[in-house]
């Protein structure tokens, strides 16, 4: 019985897996969205498109410290919403200033920045040495989700 339920439990985990995000080659990606993302992020490398739902989402990384970035892109090739891994010293200083204030004492890691239309948020952790939480502020920083982690 335990033997049916594990296996169970695998193939439903590994067939949600395949339906969330399926990796296609950029063959299968419309010509409008790889000439827009290729005119955003030309210094792109590491590049791998997946479908996400409807839209196409392209991992890729740039720069000397090939920091990690997500774009997602609808078939016409507009870019829906980007994000990207930034170092936490490229925190706007508001946005540190807020984290500061509510988690006095903590290290700030894995910082991220989501750009959706013309609204900014950051996601990122802090850590003590007793708890660790997964914040979201906006570019005011504010708290908007607090979860401890």
């Amino acid at each position: 019985m335990k033997k049916h339920l594990i296996f169970g439990l695998a193939a439903v985990l590994f067939f949600t897996s395949i339906a969330v995000a399926q990796d296609i080659p950029q063959s299968q990606v419309p010509a409008e969205v790889v000439s827009s993302f290729q005119k955003a992020f030309p210094d792109a490398r590491d590049v791998e498109w997946e479908m996400d739902g409807n839209l196409y989402k392209v991992e890729f990384e740039i720069g000397m410290r090939q920091l990690d970035h997500d774009a997602w892109y609808n078939d016409a090739g507009q870019l829906l919403k980007h994000q990207e891994e930034i170092s936490k010293n490229s925190l706007p200083k508001q946005v540190a200033a807020g984290v500061k204030q509510e988690f006095k004492g903590y290290r700030i890691e894995d910082v991220e920045k989501i750009t959706e239309g013309d609204k900014v948020t950051y996601k990122l952790e802090v850590k003590s040495s007793m708890e660790e939480w997964k914040l979201t502020l906006d570019s005011n920083g504010k708290v908007l989700t607090k979860v401890a982690d």
